[in-house]
């Protein structure tokens, strides 16, 4: 019977009927040891009836050990990893050593995770129970979160009880206090005397073990009332000391048994019996509640039993259980035996021991090969502690700071990577080292400091490796393109010109990119053309592609940018590297918001925001969030754009973010162009000063400044828009330029040759802004028969697109000439009634990609998939699968 968790107790009945109706659920329940978060997750499994429970708990010697929590509470279920996708079950068969094929990353591991939770589930429900989630190895709760984050209709419940240093940012949180009097009165023996039950109560803090455990450990005295006042301890620390007197009052053989079982951690009862625990002081211990014996498995009642049976034990007796455990590993067949065994072996040696520091130098590959980073780190961390040679030593300490990088521990990374000294002399590790350093600096601090961190480390590495060098420099005047530092670049440009000719297109896009920070637009796009034009592109890899994809903005290629974008989103979801991926789907959903294919550029951008947030990229973030409000102003969603723009603004002028944060402005800027309000466009243009968005929102400002009566604040960005668009020689360019020619002097043949122009373009929204403007030019002229052909022009694209503040501009023009326009509606966009997500998977449907195909693109399950098809076929006003390809033709405004 639980005591004072009523409240508790109905969250977790809510939750598993809401599985039992098909909705997915997710709570961490937090608090100090003993305050009740197990005895919870108890409930949950005794109310869990007609549903499958899977139980894992952390255990704290394994935290090293990469997927061994994940392999506990799956172990069960394994057999259905076969029904997964092919890519996802060689996955995590990979990682939790169960077939050859190592995974490529930890979040393809999540994937598979969410995948195999949702089998599991079936038709019915499932309850995953996860103990003392702060003692999961990084690589399982990586997989574990990542799953939680995207469950929706699977019918999963997951439960995480944890304590301080579990992190799961977004998932749902209750925080467990002490019991009230009441209740912890209840928990405390009937027979004490008043003075000795409150001061238990007081002491205790209404900690239920506390409650519990602290009475046993009272003299006979001191239950009989005679209580020294003495000063307060933590409970944790109270209830730790109840269990060492017990403890000590053990026999011998299950003391002994007791500190084997606590420095082995994995629970197998014939590891432990190996190191010599005897059966008779395993059942010793057993008798005294201390541990519970299972089969072939051995639990501890409570973490603090483990804690204390272990701290108690003089360090000599904990160094010789630790070689015994390892000997005892020794030739084992576990799938984990010899990493294990490293570590026993590590934590009996003192002072240092190469041939431990190789044996902890394997496991940490194996761990890297499993996409266990973070145990991959641990283990090469350690392994350089016991290395006696300092070139040796900074090798490892090298290895553990990349490994460290790609489990996301930017700031563990950093330090590791300053530990290492100057004897490293392979040009890879030194490059790695200083990219480590800045991609944190990168994403905690500022491009600016970051890209300073890669130009001072290029000399060491221009004296072993030219190619090597040339890629810092390249990135060095990326970080100086997101920062707006002109400076940082041209120190960056003068540096490649020294190095030798390499013929890379990056190396002209990188140049090209600094002349344009500068102000010289016409080499400025000469160069970074050269380089988009380049025909060594398929041989570049994502991170040249996405540099080369980045200068597509700039040249004004929109067509050119949504293919090189879609190439590189594509290669991140086959190769699962998902490190670029958030990077790709934030180019890929700006290229199609250019392209005005909103629905697609929304799900993108949102898909890119989510993944940021799991992988803790705090400026990909911010940067995400800029270019979705740039997206929502073009349709003049007012709420959300101004919300999430001007959070982006925020984040990302203190973090340095001058790219993020123009991205933005214009946004915001864009919006109220289209709301009607001018003069605040104008202060939102007016203070974007990154040269490269500036000339593409200059035409924006144009119209704000002749719009608002202030037709001089026009002349400095026309004159800028001309030159850009001029250099850059493309259709929409050139008709936005004859617009704010038109705009400025009045001219109708500029007019009348944008709307021609236009035609080759491929942008409809700019298309029908033109029309619009042209439209209110014609009316104010008395041409009314005139202005109502370009209005209703207009008017039928704005109302396509759902550019709803756009479109009410056009119909408030038209009833200004006589006209009567139609009602707001999108008849040529049978999908405009789907929500972005639903809008996403009906047209992968529509392409003949099956539930399994759709979950692994948008790292979804496929009951997820199959609901939100279920939601969309009544809204479509169909009833099968088969008739999705022509409502999908059947639209006219591509996502």
């Amino acid at each position: 019977m639980l005591y004072g968790r009523s409240s508790e107790q109905a969250d977790i009945e809510r939750l598993l009927a809401e599985a039992r109706a098909g909705q997915s659920g997710t709570l961490v329940i937090r608090g100090q040891a003993g305050i009740g978060k197990s005895a919870l997750l108890g409930y949950a499994a005794t109310r869990a009836e007609g549903m499958r429970v899977l139980r894992g708990v952390g255990i704290e010697s394994e935290a090293e050990l990469p997927f061994a929590a994940l392999h506990l509470l799956l172990r069960t279920g394994l057999d259905r990893i076969r029904a997964l996708p092919d890519a996802q079950a060689a996955a995590l068969s990979g990682a939790l050593g169960l077939g050859d094929i190592a995974p490529e990353n930890r979040f393809l591991v999540g994937l598979a995770t969410l995948s195999l939770l949702s089998e599991l589930a079936g038709d019915g429900a499932l309850l995953c129970l996860i103990d003392d989630a702060q003692w999961f190895d990084r690589a399982s709760i990586d997989a574990l979160v990542f799953a939680a984050r995207r469950l929706e209709a699977e019918g999963v419940v997951m439960i995480f009880a944890a304590r301080a240093g579990f992190h799961a940012a977004g998932l749902p949180e209750l925080r467990l206090g002490g019991l009230d009097g009441a209740a912890a009165a209840a928990l405390l023996p009937a027979d004490l005397p008043p003075q000795v039950r409150e001061r238990l109560i007081e002491e205790s803090d209404g900690n239920p073990l506390a409650l519990v455990e602290l009475p046993a450990a009272l003299t006979a005295e001191q239950r009989a009332g005679r209580l020294s006042p003495v000063g307060a301890m933590p409970v944790a620390d109270r209830v730790r000391e109840a269990f060492q007197k017990q403890i000590a009052a053990l026999p011998e053989p299950a003391r002994a048994a007791l500190l084997i079982a606590a420095a082995d951690g994995s629970g197998e009862l014939e590891t432990v019996a190996a190191a010599g625990a005897s059966l008779q002081g395993l059942e010793s211990a057993e008798r005294s509640r201390l541990i519970e014996i299972r089969g072939t498995t051995i639990g501890f009642r409570h973490p603090l039993i483990r804690s204390a049976a272990y701290q108690s034990a003089p360090v000599t007796r904990r160094l010789a259980v630790h070689r015994a455990l390892a000997d005892a590993l020794t030739g084992s067949a576990a799938v984990d035996a010899a990493d294990r065994r490293a570590w026993h072996l590590a934590a009996a040696v003192l002072g240092s021991d190469e041939g431990v520091a190789r044996e902890l130098g394997e496991a940490a590959e194996r761990a890297r090969t499993r996409s266990g980073y973070a145990a991959s780190a641990a283990a090469y961390e350690r392994a350089a502690e016991l290395t006696a040679d300092p070139v040796r030593r900074s090798g490892r300490l090298a290895a553990a700071s990349l490994a460290a990088s790609d489990a996301g521990l930017m700031g563990r990374a950093a330090a590791l990577a300053d530990s290492v000294t100057s004897d490293v002399d392979d040009p890879d590790v030194i490059t790695a080292l200083i990219q480590v350093r800045a991609h944190r600096e990168f994403e905690l601090g500022t491009p600016l400091a970051a890209g300073r961190i890669i130009l001072d480390g290029v000399p060491r590495v221009a004296a072993r490796s030219s190619e090597w060098a040339t890629w810092l420099l390249v990135e060095t005047v990326r970080c100086a393109w997101f920062a707006g530092d002109a400076r940082l670049a041209e120190e960056a440009a003068a540096s490649l010109r020294a190095l030798p000719e390499t013929g890379s297109p990056l190396v002209s896009g990188a140049l090209g990119l600094t002349r344009l920070l500068s102000g010289d637009i016409k080499e400025g796009t000469r160069l970074m053309g050269e380089a988009v034009d380049g025909h060594a592109l398929a041989g570049l890899g994502v991170p040249g592609l996405t540099f080369t994809a980045s200068l597509c903005l700039p040249l004004g290629r929109a067509v050119h940018y949504e293919e090189i974008t879609g190439q590189i989103l594509a290669e991140c979801q086959e190769s699962g590297m998902i490190g670029w991926l958030a990077f790709a789907f934030q180019d890929h959903g700006l290229a199609q918001g250019w392209l005005c294919r909103y629905g697609e550029a929304r799900a993108a951008l949102d898909a890119g925001l989510r993944l940021a947030v799991d992988l803790g990229h705090e400026h990909r973030v911010s940067h995400l969030m800029c270019s979705l409000g740039w997206v929502l102003a073009h349709q003049g969603d007012v709420e959300r754009c101004r919300a999430t723009a001007e959070e982006g603004v925020a984040r990302a002028d203190g973090q340095g973010q001058a790219l993020a944060a123009a991205i933005g402005r214009w946004a915001l800027g864009l919006l109220e162009l289209g709301l009607g309000r001018p003069d605040a466009a104008l202060r939102q243009l007016e203070a974007i000063s990154l040269t490269g968005v500036a000339v593409l929102s200059a035409a924006d400002q144009v119209e704000a400044a002749v719009r608002a009566g202030r037709p001089e604040r026009a002349k400095e960005p026309l004159a800028r828009y001309l030159a850009w668009a001029r250099h850059v020689r493309q259709p929409s360019p050139d008709a936005i330029a004859l617009r704010c020619r038109a705009l400025v002097e009045g001219d109708e043949a500029h007019f009348a040759h944008a709307v021609r122009r236009h035609e080759a373009a491929g942008q409809p929204y700019e298309q029908a802004r033109t029309r619009l403007a042209y439209g209110e030019w014609l009316r104010r002229a008395r041409r009314r028969a005139d202005a109502r052909s370009q209005l209703r022009g207009a008017l039928e694209i704005f109302d396509r697109l759902g550019a709803e503040p756009w479109a009410e501009r056009a119909r408030a023009e038209l009833r200004a000439t006589g006209d009567v326009p139609a009602a707001p509606r999108k008849a040529d966009d049978p999908l405009s009634v789907l929500t972005p997500r639903e809008r996403q998977i009906v047209r992968l449907a529509a392409n003949g990609a099956s539930n399994r195909d759709i979950a692994a693109q948008l790292f979804l399950s496929p009951r997820t998939v199959g609901y939100h098809l279920y939601k969309a076929f009544p809204k479509l006003g169909i009833t099968s699968r088969s008739q999705l390809a022509a409502v999908a033709r059947s639209s006219r405004v591509p996502d």
